[in-house]
């Protein structure tokens, strides 16, 4: 499918010389070019001993931990939590349904730079019309800036909780950390990879502990029997399910799967394979944590009086519920999980411009241009709780101008080579796709109806 590059033959009447090992290597984008820097790994798979495989396993870890991160991001607090306070564990069916979709999703992202060599906003402007490029690109950017309004909004009001910083002063803090965070761990570095597994692992270790302290889960399995209790709990469960698609994470990881033009299709298959593994352990984990944010929510606000409904009356229902050690385990989760779902978002936000546009900026200013619209909101005074439902609103508009382009490439053999998608995968991606953004539909026109 792809040119290896120009035949070297040896000079007549000489021996051709053994050929050397090929490698596939995994792309991840880089600062300086934005298309990739290239991490080496050995060919056949078949040939390979134990070791290097659980190498290759190992290094698919971290792009599938990075895109994990949107899974538990402050957008997912709100819906979780309210669905476990005002239902108790009834619909723990939803979070595991959820992040069932999420891990196809995922693997249909990924699957798409491994099969192509390109990333989704590559393959848009390859095979897109002009102007349905540019769109597609102007409304990646706005749901970019929607989803940094919910990761500020979040790690501002953990910064609150913990140190009793005003919102704004607390969104700038928290705007300039994950800046740095980029700096730091520059992309395509194992550093990114390694500081976003270790806020996740906070995220993970602070409701463990939670869980433990409140012992959430007792009882809670009755919540896997499909079922509703009135018309608001349905509205709820079309906010959880609409809410497990993250475009700008979609971009990301088909770019974070991208293999090197002329791979040879057993080479992807093996690289496949291993981004699969990852992806369902990384984004068990982040079911794991949403699934325990409901029932934490579950066991100890359900049924306490007065329903919570923002962030910080979660914060203190736990806290006089489980002790204030409990309390700050939420919060300091709630930090990680702004800190890192924002250094996620600017990190997809330079694949999306440099895949639409083939441009690049240097990021410290598209951090200060996307940035602005959250600290905007958070200036005018709006309620936080209030931001965050905005945030979800723009970001359904956005969710099937990226599943309908995922959805449509995988199909094309002549885009995904041998890797296209079979029948019946095709049709369960239409199915979620149909699911998901019907269920986004819904869920705007019922916001906006009030």
């Amino acid at each position: 499918m792809f040119d290896a590059g120009p035949s070297r033959r040896p000079p007549a009447g000489t021996l051709a010389p053994a050929p050397a090992e090929r490698k596939t290597e995994i792309l991840t984008p880089t600062r300086e070019s934005g298309t990739g820097a290239r991490a080496a790994l050995p060919a056949s798979a078949a040939a390979l001993p134990r070791l290097p495989r659980l190498r290759l396993l190992l290094g698919m870890f971290g792009p599938a931990l990075v895109v994990s991160v949107a899974y538990v991001d402050p957008g997912n607090y709100a819906t979780n939590m309210t669905a476990g306070s005002r239902y108790g564990p009834l619909l723990l069916w939803v979070v595991a349904l959820a992040n069932v979709l999420a891990m196809f999703i995922q693997y249909l992202a990924c699957k798409t730079g491994v099969a192509t060599g390109q990333d989704l906003p590559q393959l848009c402007r390859a095979h897109a019309p002009r102007n349905l490029n540019r769109f597609l690109w102007l409304q990646a950017e706005v749901v970019a800036m929607a989803t940094e309004l919910a990761e500020f909004v979040g790690g501002a009001v953990a910064l609150h909780l913990l140190f009793g910083v005003p919102m704004l002063p607390a969104a700038c803090l928290v705007a300039g950390c994950s800046l740095l965070l980029v700096l730091l761990a520059p992309e395509g570095r194992r550093r990114f990879n390694t500081v976003i597994a270790f806020l996740l692992l906070v995220i993970l270790a602070g409701f463990v502990y939670q869980s433990l302290v409140s012992g959430s889960w007792s009882g809670a399995l009755s919540g896997m029997r499909p079922r509703f209790a009135d018309s608001q709990s349905i509205l709820l469960t079309t906010g959880m399910v609409g809410a497990t698609v993250m475009p700008h994470v979609i971009y990301l990881h088909s770019s974070l799967g991208r293999t090197r033009p002329g791979t040879r299709t057993t080479e992807k298959r093996r690289v496949l394979r291993a981004h699969r593994t990852a992806i369902v352990v990384a984004l068990g984990l982040a079911g794991l944590v949403n699934a325990s944010m409901l029932t934490i929510a579950a066991s100890t606000l359900h049924g306490a009086g007065k329903t919570p409904e923002t962030l910080e009356t979660f914060h203190q229902g736990i806290g006089q519920a489980l002790g204030p050690a409990a309390a700050l385990a939420f919060a300091l989760a709630l930090l990680a999980s702004g800190l890192a779902s924002s250094g996620v978002g600017t990190f997809a936000g330079q694949i999306i411009m440099a895949g639409f546009l083939r441009r690049r900026v240097p990021i410290t200013v598209r951090r200060l241009v996307t940035m602005a619209p959250p600290l905007i909101v958070l200036a005018l005074g709006v309620d936080p709780t209030a931001a965050l439902v905005l945030s979800q609103v723009v970001l359904s508009f956005g969710i099937p101008l990226a599943l309908v382009p995922l959805l449509v490439l995988t199909a094309r053999r002549s885009v995904m080579g041998d890797l296209v998608n079979r029948p019946v995968t095709t049709l369960a991606a239409a199915l979620v796709t149909l699911l998901i953004s019907g269920l986004n539909i819904f869920l705007v026109v019922r916001v906006i109806s009030g």
